[in-house]
């Protein structure tokens, strides 16, 4: 069984520490949206389908004791809400996607006049409830699709080696995982020989989560330094890479955690397949490309301290982005819920089935 980030039941929501992970497993209260912004922003949720699932519903814990007297005033505390709740991270899209979706919802159900404003309050409720379940459902059917695109190449005795980048698994997701999920699906189908695993600096994601999932789940991996990737990719036979995505573009490049990039790279000097993981909410065909994408900046102390200790000299500037973008080119197969797609196809057949 794999590890529960996000535990909600009854309009209560707690989450997992992870700024405190491997070392301690501690659960906190999320009451409200202040709660919600501050677990986020602060990284003690972090993933963006997390980021999505935990905004979300820190809003509904707080409008489910709440009484409204008019539909206005229910949607605009909506509305007001959720846009301060993407402020948190604005990078990953999954929450402004969600956002988007649930305003679109309480405007509908506000000029709705069957409505009462208790069927819009609880249609409301329903609906970011909802976003948890659906969460696990897509993250097994991204791990059934990547598993397969991996495994297309190979004689059906073969087993692969696989390196991923960053956390992806059940900590950055309501179950499951994007990326961690195509290989959880490849163990389970008794083809992972074994899983790489980077440390992903400078807040060691790698280290701390991916590292503390795989040994909770038994897979036979090994953490690497982020530093060692072209020396692994040369030396240890690795069949693909797998990593997650932040936000993708209309044109297929893909924002992720920093140092996503130099992998692909490397991947494509050693003719190594490299695939994002994510799913549809990830896709922001809002943006025509990479270059659009807006990317978050972090403090300074993120790279010159680990916990109090100072590592880097005193006085030394920093530049300390928390993502950046893969151009397309680099990118294999991009991997959803409902298919595997080429990035120069990706508009274009995901539109095809969205307006089926």
């Amino acid at each position: 069984m794999s590890l529960q980030s996000i535990k909600y039941a009854d309009f209560k929501l707690e989450i997992l520490d992870q700024l405190l992970l491997p070392v301690q497993s501690k659960f906190i209260s999320v009451k409200g949206v202040e709660d919600g912004w501050k677990v986020i922003n602060k990284m003690q949720v972090r993933g963006a389908p997390a980021i999505a699932i935990v905004g979300c519903l820190s809003l509904a814990v707080e409008i489910y004791p709440e009484k409204f007297d008019s539909k206005k005033s229910l949607r605009q505390e909506i509305e007001g809400k959720l846009n301060y709740l993407v402020s948190a991270r604005p990078t990953a899209v999954n929450m402004k996607i969600a956002a988007d979706e649930l305003i679109a919802l309480a405007n509908e159900l506000t000029k709705n006049e069957q409505c009462t404003v208790e069927d819009m309050k609880s249609r409301f409720l329903a609906a970011t409830e909802a976003m948890l379940e659906k969460d696990i459902d897509d993250n097994k059917a991204i791990g059934s699709n990547g598993a397969a695109a991996i495994l297309k190449k190979y004689s059906k005795e073969t087993s692969v080696r696989v390196l991923t980048h960053c956390n992806t698994g059940s900590l950055a997701t309501a179950g499951y995982g994007t990326a961690l999920g195509v290989v959880r699906k490849l163990h389970e189908l008794k083809k992972l020989e074994h899983v790489y695993c980077t440390e992903t600096r400078p807040y060691n994601q790698g280290a701390r989560l991916t590292a503390f999932e795989l040994v909770h789940d038994k897979l036979p991996a090994t953490l690497v330094l982020d530093s060692m990737v072209a020396a692994l990719l040369r030396a240890k036979n690795i069949g693909a890479v797998v990593v997650g995505a932040d936000r993708v573009a209309a044109n297929g490049d893909t924002a992720n955690k920093i140092g996503t990039y130099q992998i692909a790279v490397v991947a494509k000097h050693h003719d190594v397949p490299f695939y994002v993981a994510a799913p549809l909410t990830s896709i922001d065909f809002q943006i025509p490309s990479g270059d659009h994408i807006i990317i978050e900046e972090r403090p300074d102390r993120e790279m010159t301290h680990v916990g109090e200790h100072r590592i880097a000299a005193p006085g030394i500037n920093c530049w300390n982005p928390a993502f950046d973008v893969t151009p397309a080119a680099l990118i294999t197969g991009i991997i959803t819920e409902v298919g595997v797609y080429s990035p120069t196809k990706l508009k274009e057949e995901i539109q095809g089935l969205q307006n089926v």
